[in-house]
């Protein structure tokens, strides 16, 4: 017996891949939270400054995963394109994270980039807008 799956509406980007990029984006955007959390213990503890190097790099790593996912859900998903770019900015803007930590003149507002440039992302992919074919 052959069993057919139905393809996602028309007008909906597939529900499996706008549910892996919701993971990717929402643990991305924790990811970022304990780096903070970390780099603002660092300046009274030396110790935590490991800490904080170790979670940019898991976020730095989460960034790709959402790119691939960002781009999955535009390209063959037909879903917006934007996030697909926001993500590599995020990506990017992480990657300058790990050049500039020894000046916080240009560390601090790249994380502060970090910071929106996420919640943009956090708040689009959980909303009924993400689920929209273009």
């Amino acid at each position: 017996m052959r069993e057919t799956v139905a393809p996602p509406s028309a007008g909906q980007v597939s529900s499996g891949l706008l549910y892996g990029l919701r993971v990717a984006v929402t643990a991305h955007a924790a990811a970022l939270l304990v780096a903070a959390s970390f780099a603002g213990q660092s300046v009274e503890s030396d110790s935590m400054i490991e800490s904080h190097l170790m979670a940019g790099m898991v976020v730095h790593l989460l960034a790709l995963v959402q790119i691939v996912l960002a781009v999955l859900v535009w390209r063959p998903g037909r879903g917006a394109g934007w996030p697909a770019l926001a993500s590599l900015a995020l990506f990017l803007v992480g990657g300058a994270q790990h050049v500039t930590w020894m000046w916080l003149g240009a560390h601090v507002p790249n994380g502060v980039a970090l910071f929106g440039l996420i919640t943009a992302v956090l708040i689009w992919v959980w909303s009924p807008a993400a689920a929209r074919r273009r």
